[in-house]
């Protein structure tokens, strides 16, 4: 039986790996999805920035994605149900969501609108979003990071150094600039939260 009380994280699960599976035997699916900020500035399609992060490049990048939003997603839609209720709990954990993934893709549009050979794809922006809500709410946790155990605070001070570094010294095709603006969007959420 499905537990009601994690009805969307559970739905983003099956969607992003529904439509991501799909997009590895037709690229033509990741094609029109990706976020594109050359495409975009011209053609005005920034309904990419949603469609982008429901695609992903491989089966890893799906299934470490996938992992870190089962982990931390649970938590923070339980969070949000019992603090403003399940409706609106629910409804307020998807908004978020959503906004923390559109608004992960305005840097990178700005930075790359010129660039015809930029694109991304991923869910990370808006699971790094996730992940730093629940660093907020919970910052002496223990994540484990390559096996290795720190406070949560740790872990998200080493991986928004990391981020903010790889966006500006690294040319390996990930979009860290999604990861590093995902959690700071994720803290500024948090922080608005708290002000409910």
């Amino acid at each position: 039986m499905i537990d009601s009380s994690h009805i969307i994280s559970l739905s983003l699960l099956m969607i992003i790996g529904g439509i991501s599976i799909l997009g590895f035997s037709n690229y033509n699916i990741i094609e029109q999805c990706r976020h594109y900020p050359y495409e975009e500035s011209r053609n005005k399609t920034y309904y990419r920035w949603i469609t982008c992060g429901f695609v992903h490049g491989n089966l890893m990048h799906l299934l470490l994605n996938a992992l870190v939003l089962w982990q931390f997603g649970f938590v923070i839609e339980d969070l949000l149900n019992a603090k403003f209720g399940s409706s609106y709990g629910k409804l307020l954990y998807l908004a978020i969501y959503l906004s923390i993934l559109t608004l992960t893709c305005v840097p990178s549009y700005y930075k790359h609108k010129n660039n015809a050979s930029y694109a991304s794809i991923g869910a990370s922006g808006a699971i790094s979003g996730i992940l730093f809500i629940y660093i907020y709410y919970f910052p002496f946790n223990t994540l484990l990071i390559y096996f290795i155990p720190m406070p949560a605070i740790v872990m998200g001070v080493l991986y928004l150094g990391y981020s903010y570094w790889a966006a500006r010294n690294t040319n390996d095709g990930v979009d860290h600039d999604a990861h590093f603006y995902g959690a700071l969007f994720g803290i500024i959420f948090a922080l608005l939260l708290d002000q409910i």
